[in-house]
């Protein structure tokens, strides 16, 4: 009998430890963005710069374009990039900040290492829906 509740004393132990040590432990977020009728799915990264983006969502945004290479919008507070490094080398499909400016840059076309650009995360899916004239307004959200 002493033995049975050890053991199931010992299991619960193992068993709801390693729940919460999961739980508590941080990871990359999955998030959609949505534009227009088209939902795309990103992941964030797991960085201090990451989670701050992820605890201001959802937000409801207006992105427009910048030099043919990239889609910005403003965000209502600033990214805490203090742990990043200092610069970033974008890739078609990166969610960044540029730091200096505070604003949320995707990128559609590769781009040069930028002092000052964070990596935040990148699209699971093709962006080709984000690629279009003018500005329009998308929502970023935590995925389901």
């Amino acid at each position: 009998m002493r033995q049975s509740y050890r053991a199931a004393a010992l299991f619960a132990a193992l068993t709801f430890g390693a729940y919460a040590t999961a739980q508590e432990e941080p990871g990359m977020t999955r998030i959609t963005v949505t534009v227009g009728e088209t939902t795309l799915a990103a992941t964030l990264d797991d960085s201090p710069a990451a989670r701050d983006f992820a605890a201001m969502l959802p937000l409801e945004l207006t992105l427009s374009d910048y030099h043919g290479i990239e889609k910005v919008a403003d965000l209502p507070r600033a990214v805490d990039t203090s742990a990043a490094p200092p610069s970033y080398t974008p890739r078609t499909g990166d969610i960044t900040i540029y730091a200096p400016w505070g604003n949320l840059a995707i990128f559609y076309k590769p781009f040069e290492a930028s002092r000052g650009l964070v990596s935040l995360g990148a699209f699971d899916d093709p962006i080709d829906p984000l690629i279009r004239d003018g500005a329009y307004p998308v929502r970023i959200a935590r995925a389901d």
